[in-house]
């Protein structure tokens, strides 16, 4: 499987495996890991879609085709990916200190069953799609939990959040959960059909402020 390793400015940090969202590693994917090992952390991303060829998808009809690319993944092996991602991380010689799991919709469901699964340090999602279907797994989530998600998301509706937040707030772990007024599905993409500005900006400022105080980078 293609990973892609972005280290720190000084080679050596905590770990960070970052998921995708569905339409590949892309250029949005590859800059915010740019931007996590600008603060510090050794980051990889692992090419989901390997098995079918690692398309980077993009255009018009991207949308449709994504959820065409979606829906060829088997989500066991797509987890064992990432655990095996997460394994190799954690055997670098780059990474010191805690290693940990973030991903983006898709990605965002994926770091939450790889969290499920293994016993990583920490675990941010961004809006992940696949936390409804989930939950029934939110009590075997041992790491401290950030989840972000806009309250106009057509996916994961207002109601939606509200369950994910009582299950994960129950688990044996500390969970924090921000919501954003008006910001739609992946609203951190910086796509003009996803995006929305402030909501992305808090989020990740939300972000930075919780790593630094969950998985310190310097």
């Amino acid at each position: 499987m293609p990973a892609d390793l972005h280290l720190p400015a000084d080679g050596r940090g905590p770990g960070i495996v970052l998921f995708q969202e569905i339409f590949g590693v892309t250029d949005y994917i590859h800059a915010r890991a740019g931007d996590l090992a600008g603060l510090g952390y050794v980051v990889l991303v692992p090419h989901v879609y390997w098995r079918q060829g690692d398309p980077v998808i993009s255009g018009d009809d991207a949308l449709p085709r994504a959820m065409d690319a979606l829906g060829k993944v088997d989500w066991d092996t797509a987890v064992a990916d990432g655990l095996a991602t997460l394994a190799t991380l954690r055997e670098r010689a780059e990474v010191t200190g805690p290693t940990g799991v973030l991903g983006f919709c898709f990605g965002g469901g994926l770091a939450f069953a790889v969290a499920a699964a293994d016993d990583p340090d920490f675990l941010v999602s961004y809006y992940g799609s696949a936390l409804p279907n989930l939950l029934d797994s939110a009590a075997d989530v041992r790491a401290p939990s950030l989840h972000h998600f806009g309250l106009g998301d057509a996916y994961i509706p207002a109601e939606t959040v509200q369950r994910i937040q009582r299950a994960v707030t129950a688990g044996p772990a500390a969970a924090t959960v921000f919501t954003y007024d008006d910001a739609g599905h992946a609203f951190d993409n910086p796509l003009p059909d996803f995006h929305h500005a402030e909501a992305a900006r808090q989020a990740w400022d939300n972000t930075v402020t919780w790593l630094s105080r969950i998985a310190p980078a310097t």
